[in-house]
């Protein structure tokens, strides 16, 4: 089998797990609290629907970034049903542990100043703690497990959650 063909089961399985776990969380849930009509702009500042749309538009390429990291680099998915082969550590990986997770609070954060809803920035800030609960209970230690001394190493060079230039010297 060649590399290109043993792509395809990644790139299947990413687009299904993206269709249905962040497709909910980033589209259907916002939808469900928003109808995706506008409130009244926060404290009637007109240009925190800006800071939204900005937002929303930069943690996009981000998300876009580390599903490729997953598919490419790691020959896997982000679920955890079908897993990387390989630890991701390239790309936005180098400056922080979970760019997907930071670039799903970016899209929802987004949405919630754009949108002008509170209720969407009540859940943003539920998907981070919910985010971080997942990443310390089920996610780092399962990793230490797949990837043991290598996982290590990768920890103690790169933060879990504030990027940050590789190389800096800082440990966690």
């Amino acid at each position: 089998m060649t590399e290109e063909q043993s792509l395809w089961g990644p790139v299947i399985g990413t687009l299904a797990f993206v269709l249905i776990v962040p497709g909910t969380v980033i589209v259907g849930v916002p939808y469900l609290l928003t109808d995706w009509e506008m409130g009244a702009p926060f404290l009637d500042l007109r240009f925190t629907r800006w800071i939204g749309a900005l937002l929303f538009l930069a943690a996009l390429p981000l998300f876009l970034q580390f599903l490729i990291r997953f598919v490419v680099e790691g020959r896997g998915t982000p679920a955890p049903v079908a897993p990387t082969e390989r630890l991701v550590v390239g790309g936005p990986f180098r400056w922080v542990r979970n760019p997907g997770y930071i670039a799903v609070l970016g899209l929802v954060f987004g949405e919630g100043l754009f949108f002008a809803h509170t209720s969407v920035l009540v859940y943003a800030a539920s998907l981070a703690v919910a985010f971080h609960l997942f990443v310390l209970l089920y996610e780092e230690p399962t990793l230490r497990r797949q990837f043991g001394t290598e996982y290590e190493q990768y920890c103690r060079r790169v933060p879990r959650w504030i990027p940050r230039r590789p190389g800096d010297g800082r440990e966690d």
